[in-house]
This record gives structure tokens, sequence and C-alpha cells, in this order.
């Protein structure tokens, strides 16, 4: 077994031109500092092994636990009668070290799922997958281990195209089922599951290759359709690739990717590697609704999966497991679930969770789930995701068929809905927090609002304008616009509800 070597290639020749955009000169400057990305990822994996593991090892804060409050460490400290202050007994310093301890569970929680995750799908939909190239740790660990792995050959059934759609819906499911937002030890469980996962595929497979990013990542899919929308990107100039005078060695691509026929940032990582290659890839602005919209370059059409997850993933699944906690529809059809159980006398769908990483279990804060609890949960969540994920499928290729479109095609025009959604959907965490430091939201339910109109008419134009440019008749494609308001409606509602009647 031999670690791979990372290759550090000299870029732009001394022929190529010099005036470069500052997009283009960032980019350069990506390829030459390798090194120092390196080192800012591994500053962000102990940061994350800190902010995820730590946490788990911690007593669950209490009821009336803050981050901030202002008589922090008053009982450190006692006042003799000359009225110099001395240390405290060592009995009197525990209920301090206690709160310190309650402060660092929340601090981690409100930056992991209050900063953190929002800001990553924000950052996403504005810079493509720079988060995943330059500072994912899980990313970062996995390539690690491959370049000292055993450097196998990638099986058939690990590129298969579905895996992205299902680790999405297992990972959200599983989650809400053990409440990963609220416990640390659920968040360790999945997150540093999938951290495990990520090593062990990297020491089986490839050399110096992100084999774990590239097909099995539970979010690789959600990133690969928000990436459509990036404004910037990493352009190839087919010409002057071909006119370059000399051999080069090949790109160091992470995702094994074809860099010379790279057509979006779909798939691309945004790392920098290949920036000035053959004097023939820039990192340059583009339109945001370039890939979606489609035309040359972009030739990069959604698969079927990859159209599936959009529908029944981010539009119905994620929006379920946001949504289930605040609806009073939930909780009627548990009650109602529950009395008919009662009235035929099935006491053992009542019963506890018997542990934590089964259904949620923490008998300390008076939180324990039902069975019923668990199967609720999962009724709610794929109910939802049916309703909300058929509707859009069925609206979508019946206005495709009209315009004469691929319904794959116009599956994309949903990807702005389906980003903001995700955006609003994790700033929940965030408003949550900063609520119980009493914080003044007043602000937010405007905020909201006009985010999620902003969705709703970003993915109302472009199913416009990819209707518009469809084979079929005028008047079909007029109906066909008519029938694209359906999933716009239909998810808007959803989210009204959330925010604005439950």
């Amino acid at each position: 077994m031999q670690a791979a070597i990372l290759h550090f290639h000299p870029r732009r020749s001394p022929q190529a031109p010099t005036r470069l955009t500052r997009l283009a000169r960032l980019g350069d400057w990506m390829a030459r500092h390798r090194r120092g990305i390196l080192a800012v990822q591994w500053l962000i994996v102990a940061f994350y092994v800190v902010l995820v593991a730590l946490p788990a090892f911690l007593p669950h804060p209490g009821a009336e636990a803050r981050l901030f409050s202002a008589d922090m460490g008053a009982a450190s400290f006692v006042a003799p009668a000359d009225g110099h202050p001395a240390q405290a007994a060592p009995q009197d310093k525990l209920p301090v070290a206690a709160a310190w301890r309650e402060r660092l569970v929340l601090l981690a929680q409100y930056l992991f799922w209050g900063v953190w995750w929002p800001f990553v799908i924000l950052s996403i939909m504005l810079m493509g997958r720079v988060w995943c190239g330059v500072l994912c740790p899980e990313g970062a660990l996995t390539e690690f281990a491959s370049r000292h792995g055993r450097g196998g050959s990638i099986p058939r059934w690990v590129r298969w195209g579905g895996w992205p759609l299902i680790a999405f819906v297992l990972t959200t499911v599983y989650g809400q089922l053990i409440s990963v937002y609220e416990y640390p030890q659920a968040a360790l469980l999945i997150l540093g599951g999938s951290t495990v996962a990520a090593v062990a595929v990297g020491w089986m497979y490839g050399k110096g290759k992100r084999v774990w990013c590239r097909y099995l990542c539970p979010v690789s899919g959600v990133f690969g359709l928000l990436a459509r929308l990036s404004p910037i990107h990493f352009k190839v100039d087919r010409s002057e690739w071909n006119r370059y005078p000399q051999r080069t060695a090949a790109v160091d691509c992470a995702p094994l990717l074809s860099v010379s026929h790279l057509t979006g940032m779909s798939e691309c990582h945004a790392c920098g590697r290949c920036s000035g290659h053959r004097d023939a890839v820039t990192l340059t602005a583009r339109s945001p609704h370039a890939e979606i919209l489609g035309g040359a370059p972009y030739t990069n059409p959604p698969g079927t999966a990859e159209a599936l997850l959009l529908m029944f993933g981010m539009l119905g699944v994620a929006i379920a497991a946001f949504q289930w906690t605040v609806s009073p529809w939930f909780v009627q059809l548990k009650q109602g679930a529950a009395n008919w159980l009662v009235e035929h006398e099935i006491f053992w769908m009542l019963e506890e969770s018997p542990a934590w990483w089964l259904l949620t279990r923490y008998p300390a804060v008076n939180d324990v789930f039902t069975w019923l609890d668990g199967a609720a949960i999962l009724v709610w969540i794929f109910g939802v995701a049916l309703v909300l994920g058929g509707i859009a499928l069925l609206a979508t290729k019946a206005a495709a068929k009209l315009a004469g479109l691929d319904w794959r095609r116009l599956a994309l025009g949903l990807v702005p809905l389906a980003g903001i959604g995700l955006f609003l959907g994790l700033s929940m965490m965030s408003a949550t927090h900063l609520r119980a430091e009493g914080v003044a939201l007043g602000w937010l339910p405007g905020l909201r609002a006009v985010l999620l109109g902003l969705g709703v008419a970003w993915s109302l134009w472009l199913g416009t304008r990819l209707i518009g440019v469809g084979a079929g008749g005028t008047a079909a494609r007029r109906l066909a616009g008519l029938i694209w308001l359906l999933p716009l409606g239909a998810v808007g509602a959803s989210w009204i509800l959330s925010f604005y009647v439950w």
C-alpha cells in the first residue's frame, strides 16, 4: 500500500494573458496556495470535532439555561467581612462550572444548527460548491484517507445514481426520530457516523480522490442542484485547451471530473486546483440562470434521480421535517391515533422508546418518544412528501409535455424555491435560539415573507422562460404556464402555514 502523491502543478504559462479579472486572479491564487487551503481545512476539522463531539459528553442544558445572562459567574465569589473578594469554597464553584458546561452545549448547538448549516446552503447558492472543495471537514478527511488507503477501484454499486436521494431521505428522517437538532448525542451519531463512513470509503476506494463526496454524501445531490444557481464558475475554454503547445500532467481533481469537459458547477467542488491549467480554466462570473436555462456551453441536464431528489426530497421530506413540530394537524393526527389504539386495547404502541438512538429518549428533561410518536412522524413526513412531491412531479410532467420539453429540465425551475426553503427551514433553529436569549425578532415575519416571495417569483420566472422556449404551440405553452403555478402554490402555502398560521 503506497500513499498517493499530492501534486501541485504550475499554472498559467508566461505566454498567457496578463490582464485577468479579480475573480480569475482569485482562482489562480487558490491554485497556488493549496498548502494554505489544506491548513485551513484541518483547522475546520478540529473545530468540527469539538463542535460535534464534545457536547455529546456533557450534561444536557436545563430548561432555564441560557447562552448569555447577566448573573454568569456570580456564585464563584464570596465577599468576606473586610470587603475584599476571595475565592469561594469548592462546593460553591460547582454551579458555575455546570453553567459553563451548559453554555458550551448551547453555543455548539447555536453555531452548528443556527449559523453553520443555514449559511452553508446560502454559500452554495452564491459561490457554488466552495464549501465542498475548500471547507468541508468530511471532504478533507475522506481525501486524506484515500491518499493513505488501499486504493481500490470504485465498485459499480457505489456509482449508482440513486444514493444521494436515498441517503438524504434516510438521514433527514432518522434525524427527526432521534431529535438531531436538540440533542448533541443524536448529532454525534448521525454526523459522526457519516464522517466515519466517509473515512472508511476514502480508505477503501480511490487514490487521493473524494469518492464519498462524488457518490455517497447525503447532501451531495442537494448541493449539486443549488450550485447550478451560482453566479460564478470555473469556465473551460476548449479552444485554448486544445491549442496548448505542450503535454501537461492531469489535474488532481478530487471529485473525479474530466476538467476539459467541465460545463457547469453542479459537480465541480470549486477547489481551484484546475485554475489556469493549460491557460484554459478561469474563474469567472456568469448569469445565475445560465445553467438552468441551458444553451452552450451548459449541456449538463439533470438525471431522473436528481429531479426526484429536488421534488420529493428538498420540496417534500425537508419541508415536512421542518414542519411537524409546529403543526397542530400533526398533534390531531397523533391524538386521534392514540384514542383509536386505546379503544382497541393496542397498548404497546404507547410504550416509551427503549433507547435514545432508536427514538428520542431523554427522561432527565422529560422528552421521551413513544412508538406512536415515531410512527406519527414517519406518516407525517412521508405523507407530506408524497403530496408536495407528487404535485410537483405531476404538474411538471404535464407542463413539460404541453410545452414540448424534457420534464427534468423544467424541474430545474424549482431549484430557487427549494434552496430558499432550505435556508428558511434551517433558520428556524436560529430563531429558536435567539428567542430563548430574549432577542426581539419583530422583523422576522417580514424577512421571511420577502425571501419566500423571492423564491416563488424566481421559480415562476425560470419556469416561464423554460416553457417559453419549448416546442409546443402557443396555446399549449400558456396552459403549461398555468399548470406550473400548482407546485409553486402548494410549496408556498406550506411555508405560509408554518410561519403565519400555525
